[in-house]
């Protein structure tokens, strides 16, 4: 039984990464039916900047200020910076198609994604680098119960991820910039003969979606300590797969499907083999669209007439 609750602990650690990766795919589809696959790639961008960040500051070994605080640093810097790109991917890339055939935005959110992931190779290089997180944040403490073990930086993320997942679904729900979202999601044009600044609500959607992606790829180099310029489009994939199982479109869909593909994945690696996690994440994308198109928690669509 400890190798089962250490595989589900696992697991939540993977979905909750996964999560707020596609709670980005899922906000810019619910606003734009746009599907951003560069977003896994701001991903990878967040990981590079909360790495600087780090180094800016005297590296794993010599940091100038206390941990918490570089901690907190990575996190606000990885977030503005990958805010600060989508907003302007979807300003220079995906504002110009927004009225044209739904194929040309699909294939300029390829090219972005290539574009991203070779800047990264042209300016950082293309090899591994490693956060070094045993250097200056104690693995050994946590949480032990049993031989079930849950170190200090899971303990983050699940914070972390669970605060920024409430936090999102309360704009959504109780905020003028949630109704605005839900507004243009549901017809842009009669939301913007209201009043609403369709361009700036679309904005600020990419804005949060790409920072969520961001504050996922410093968590996740602090979880699994390397990275490189490709680490964004197998997460990417992974995080459609679970925007697509929970419902796309769907924030509650989202939160859930990235913890079932990450407790998908950990225990195909732990009770079957770990080359053959990502044929059965994708198998479960595969059987979704058979059985359940629509996904999980996919909302009734609204007829327009």
């Amino acid at each position: 039984m400890t190798v089962f609750w250490q595989t589900v602990v696992n697991g939540v650690i993977t979905g909750c990464l996964y999560a707020l990766i596609a709670l980005g795919y899922t906000m810019v589809y619910g606003v734009l039916k746009l599907l951003n696959f560069a977003h896994g790639d701001i991903y990878m961008v967040g990981a590079f900047l909360g790495y600087f960040v780090l180094h800016w500051f005297g590296g794993p070994n010599a940091l100038s200020i206390p941990v918490p605080l570089v901690i907190v640093l990575m996190l606000v810097v990885a977030a503005a910076g990958c805010g600060a790109i989508g907003v302007a991917i979807e300003r220079f890339a995906y504002r110009p198609l927004r009225d044209a055939p739904r194929i040309a935005p699909l294939i300029t959110a390829l090219g972005v994604s290539f574009l991203l992931e070779n800047l990264a190779l042209l300016f950082f290089g293309g090899y591994t680098r490693s956060y070094e997180t045993n250097a200056y944040i104690s693995l050994t403490n946590g949480i032990h119960i049993g031989g079930v073990r849950i170190d200090s930086v899971e303990i983050m993320i699940i914070v972390v991820s669970i605060a920024m997942m409430v936090g999102l679904r309360q704009l959504v729900d109780r905020t003028t910039l949630g109704k605005s979202m839900r507004a243009v999601a549901s017809d842009r044009e009669a939301a913007e003969m209201l009043g609403i600044d369709v361009n700036r609500v679309i904005a600020l959607t990419f804005f949060i979606g790409s920072a969520m992606a961001g504050v996922a790829g410093v968590m996740s180099g602090l979880e699994f300590g390397s990275f490189s310029n490709t680490i964004g489009f197998l997460a990417g994939l992974k995080a459609f797969t679970a925007a697509v199982v929970g419902g796309i479109g769907s924030i509650t869909g989202a939160m859930f499907g990235g913890l079932f593909i990450g407790i998908a994945e950990a225990f195909s690696s732990s009770y079957v083999n770990g080359k053959y996690s990502d044929l059965i994440v994708f198998g479960i994308l595969i059987v979704t669209m058979l059985i359940r198109p629509t996904g999980l928690f996919a909302q009734r669509a609204t007829q327009k007439v």
